[in-house]
Formats: structure tokens, C-alpha cells, sequence
């Protein structure tokens, strides 16, 4: 699917606030609101628009301790999806190029749930070590850029 400027105006608009009624989205880009829920339909069904959901504060429901972790491995780790997903704490995995096999981002709710989090991590088969980046402050963080 081709994305064009009204489809990156419609995506930045949601990204902002994705409970606004397809009228809204239709007036702020110049579209009826049959033809904004239309755009955004096959939006979704394309597989740009990959999901809605809401924005959480992780301090508020007690995980506020944020760790990124390089995964150093004797494997392949692209297989190891299943093992690293079943890992509560860890919100994302890469397989990265660069000084680790692995990248993963953690939220815990200590650092002693961080430091059991890193032991389930050295548990997956192939991770040899880690390296591990606790966040002490964050500035912002950015959804993906549609303009």
C-alpha cells in the first residue's frame, strides 16, 4: 500500500490521540467522515496501522526501573523468540549487529526484579553473558515518524 499525505496526517492524528471520531479525522485532513474510517480501514488492514492501544505510565503501575541488556551468545539467537517473550519483564528483543548478539528492553519494578529478570535472561539457551544499561532519567520517547 501506497501512504500518502493524507494517510501520514490521518496516522499523526491518531498517534496523538487514537480515541478521536473518524468526523474529527475527516475535518482536520479534509475528508468526509465515511472516507476517513475508509483510509484508516484499509490502513489497518494493510498492516501499516499495526495495532490501537493506550500509552501507560510503567511508574505508576511499578515498573520503573528501565534496563536495556545486550545479550552476548555462542548461537544464532533469531530462534530464541519463544524464550525471551516468555520473560515477563522484557518488553522488546532485537537481534542486533554490533558488540551483542541480542538487544533487549527491560521494565522491572526494582533492582532486585531486574537482577532476576538478568537470571532468567542468562537461562536462554546460547546467551553466554550480558551487558546491561540501567535508564536513571528519560527525555522522551517517540512513537515511529510519519512525516
Amino acid at each position: 500500500m501506497t501512504v500518502d499525505d493524507v494517510d501520514r496526517r490521518l496516522l499523526a492524528l491518531l498517534q496523538e490521540d487514537a480515541t478521536r471520531s473518524y468526523a474529527v479525522l475527516g475535518e482536520a485532513v479534509g475528508l468526509s467522515a465515511g472516507a476517513a474510517h475508509e483510509r484508516v480501514r484499509k490502513l489497518r488492514a494493510s498492516g501499516v496501522i499495526r495495532r490501537t492501544t493506550v500509552e501507560v505510565d510503567p511508574a505508576a503501575l511499578g515498573r520503573g526501573v528501565l534496563a536495556y541488556v545486550l545479550l552476548d551468545a555462542d548461537a544464532w539467537m533469531g530462534d530464541r523468540k519463544t524464550a525471551l517473550e516468555a520473560i515477563e519483564a522484557v518488553e522488546e528483543a532485537h537481534v542486533i549487529a554490533g558488540p551483542a548478539s541480542v538487544l533487549v528492553k527491560v521494565r522491572t519494578g526494582s533492582t532486585e526484579e531486574l537482577q532476576q529478570t538478568l537470571r532468567m535472561l542468562h537461562q536462554v539457551d546460547g546467551v553466554t553473558s550480558t551487558q546491561t544499561v540501567v535508564v536513571l532519567e528519560s527525555f522522551f520517547e517517540r512513537p515511529s515518524a510519519v512525516v
